[in-house]
């Protein structure tokens, strides 16, 4: 099933309308019978019909400047009031010391050794080495979390709050299983710094650890989401939500839909009490090929999901995450532009 923009948004009217964002990539809001958006007037809207549609600066990762300041501006080029924020940036701001190790490589030859490749005596080497330095790095993070204060957090959530964006969720990784409890209260504090209601992390597959965070969610008074990808099912988040209260879901519909499950819609109706936010992205359903795919070509019913949030009054955020391939011809920002009034298109 291919998601359709509503009846009365031609596919002509969506991209057109795609067209002069990307180019533009700041559309004035009509003003007529709009009071809240006069008062606001120049600041960014995408609260559409009472749906957040916000995004996951993840979606700006192959922009060339990952400061807190440039991220925001990516933001408000997009359009965007509300979002969940990376740790990267937020943490760079506050003066978390920076790696030696070259990342794309230690990432790439973990890869390699985890889907049991054969690595060369000169990769194991050199991988042993990005692992003893990692290890020492990390204990050094440890350290720097242990004393930081939370002021700078506080200074990033005014920058941000000033022009017009709020941070509804915030995404370091200090989450882990091999994180320390102090380190894990630290990523809630800053959290909480910032403005947010929940902290997002991958699920670990590991009650002890989701009972774990649950308990130091309960003490920093903060909420955790837990994201999943293609191992999402129907009863995937159950024994967490169990656990604790302050145990919540970050669920992705892109991802649900490619794991092969039925139609989203009926998880949002059974769960939208325990959602703190919701990914969306366009991909193909497990039959398909699960591609992810530019939206409204994919098998995920993007447009009935946001009705439904709109129809039902759920006020959880829909995050836009970037993850099809960009056009040639454009950028980050723009694409996430594109979505944003995908959305618009679907609600209104």
């Amino acid at each position: 099933m291919k998601d359709n923009l509503p009846t009365h948004v031609s596919r002509r009217r969506f991209l057109q309308n795609s067209v002069s964002l990307a180019t533009g990539l700041s559309v004035a809001p009509s003003l007529i019978g709009a009071p809240q958006i006069v008062k606001h007037y120049n600041e960014p809207n995408s609260v559409i019909n009472g749906v957040p549609i916000g995004v996951i600066t993840y979606s700006f990762r192959s922009m060339p400047d990952q400061s807190a300041e440039a991220t925001l501006q990516y933001v408000l080029d997009a359009g965007i009031s509300t979002i969940e924020l990376m740790g990267d940036p937020a943490e760079s701001f506050v003066g978390k010391p920076e790696s030696s190790v070259d990342r794309r490589a230690f990432s790439r030859l973990r890869r390699a050794e985890r889907k049991g490749e054969e690595l060369t005596e000169d990769q194991k080497k050199e991988l042993a080495d990005m692992q003893a330095q990692m290890k020492s790095y990390n204990q050094e993070v440890a350290k720097w979390r242990a004393e930081v204060s939370m002021d700078k957090f506080a200074q990033i959530k005014k920058m941000y709050n000033d022009a017009g964006v709020s941070i509804y969720a915030f995404k370091p990784g200090a989450f882990g299983k091999d994180n320390s409890d102090a380190e894990i209260s630290y990523g809630m504090q800053a959290a909480k710094a910032l403005g947010a209601s929940h902290v997002t992390l991958e699920h670990p597959s590991d009650d002890a650890h989701t009972q774990r965070l649950g308990k130091l969610a309960k003490k920093n008074k903060m909420y955790v989401g837990y994201h999943g990808h293609t191992q999402q099912t129907p009863t995937f988040w159950d024994t967490a939500l169990k656990q604790s209260k302050y145990n919540a879901m970050n669920l992705d519909i892109g991802h649900y839909v490619a794991a092969g499950n039925p139609d989203p819609l009926m998880l949002v109706n059974r769960k939208y009490d325990r959602i703190m936010s919701m990914h969306v992205k366009d991909r193909e359903n497990l039959a398909n090929g699960q591609k992810n795919l530019i939206w409204g070509t994919g098998d995920t019913p993007i447009t009935a999901v946001l009705q439904l949030m709109r129809d039902q009054k759920y006020t959880f955020p829909a995050t836009i995450e970037l993850e099809y391939q960009i056009p040639d011809d454009s950028n980050a920002v723009q694409e996430v532009a594109k979505c944003l009034e995908y959305c618009r298109a679907a609600l209104m």
